[in-house]
């Protein structure tokens, strides 16, 4: 089996991804984390890397080249990525949602406990604007080079608003799931 993750930004991907393949003993790919140290490599921020990729689809092909194959060629993984859904059409899809006003608050928080890795100190409210143009240009670019929407919950087999979810809460409601799925 393979469990694809995607959905809103600060809605617990990463930590229920973490979380979930160290659960099952399977391997965890991170496909956020592949862009960011390709941008790093080329001395940008993501968000120049993701501007670089509204003309440039070379900065997306690459990561869905690797999501492709490895999805052709290995099982029992799990897999955290916008287009992951897309380019392994046979996983099992979990969307995660979040309110945006949430999902910032995490995300500011998550960046206050790492203070040695931000260089600036951001507002809830710059926040919410950079999230809402990573979001913007995400769309741009999956929709010009793919033709989908990434964001559409209908791509996906299980949708969980986390909102109002601790990550423990999160990560029961989709161990729920995968049992069925195994079981079945």
């Amino acid at each position: 089996m393979i469990i694809s993750i995607g959905g809103a930004q600060g809605s617990g991907k990463s930590t229920l991804a973490r979380q979930l393949a160290e659960r099952l003993g399977w391997p965890h790919y991170f496909m956020g984390g592949l862009r960011r140290e390709t941008a790093r490599k080329r001395g940008l921020s993501l968000a120049e890397y993701n501007k670089l990729g509204e003309a440039d689809p070379q900065t997306d092909l690459e990561v869905d080249e690797f999501q492709r194959l490895l999805g052709e060629t290995s099982d029992n993984f799990v897999i955290e990525g916008r287009t992951s859904w897309h380019f392994i059409p046979h996983s099992l899809k979990l969307f995660l949602d979040v309110s945006p006003e949430e999902g910032a608050r995490r995300i500011l928080n998550d960046l206050e406990s790492r203070p040695e890795e931000v260089q600036k100190h951001f507002t809830l409210d710059d926040l919410k604007l950079i999230l809402a143009e990573r979001k913007a240009s995400d769309e741009l670019r999956y929709r010009k080079y793919f033709n989908i929407e990434v964001y559409d919950q209908k791509n996906y087999d299980f949708l969980i608003n986390t909102t109002h979810l601790t990550i423990e809460e999160t990560l029961e409601k989709v161990w729920e799931i995968i049992d069925k799925q195994l079981k079945a």
